[in-house]
């Protein structure tokens, strides 16, 4: 989702200084939501300021690079390997212990394969 303009927050900031409007009357105005209009007020008050914040990134990943170099290493060294035999190597390897999802999303990320099943179920035909 965008941040609203900095240029919109300018409008709404002004509009609501010149004390003749309430914050409802200003969120309708401008087809905003009030607690916008409360949390604008509230920084400029506070920093002086209507600009967005930047982007924080979102959460930190849980296995560090040098994980991830390990993991493909692992994989390089035994491509068959199931997502839960990837993560006892980890492990053994010092890495910090994850669940097969983080083993997966990481997978994906790198570009590796993976292995889904321990073994292929036996076929239903009789073999020739």
């Amino acid at each position: 989702m965008q941040a609203y303009s900095d240029d919109l927050r300018e409008r709404v900031a002004a509009a609501y200084a010149t004390g003749q409007v309430t914050i409802g009357q200003v969120a309708s105005r401008f087809a905003v939501s009030t607690s916008f209009v409360e949390k604008l007020l509230k920084r400029q008050r506070t920093s002086g300021s209507v600009a967005a914040l930047p982007h924080r990134g979102g959460p930190t990943p849980r296995l560090q690079e040098t994980d991830r170099q390990r993991l493909a290493a692992c994989v390089a060294a035994q491509p068959d390997a199931t997502l839960a035999e990837l993560g006892q190597q980890l492990v053994a390897a010092g890495s910090p212990a994850v669940g097969q999802t983080v083993l997966w999303q990481t997978l994906q990320a790198l570009d590796l394969r993976r292995k889904k099943r321990v073994c292929t179920p036996p076929s239903g035909t009789p073999s020739a």
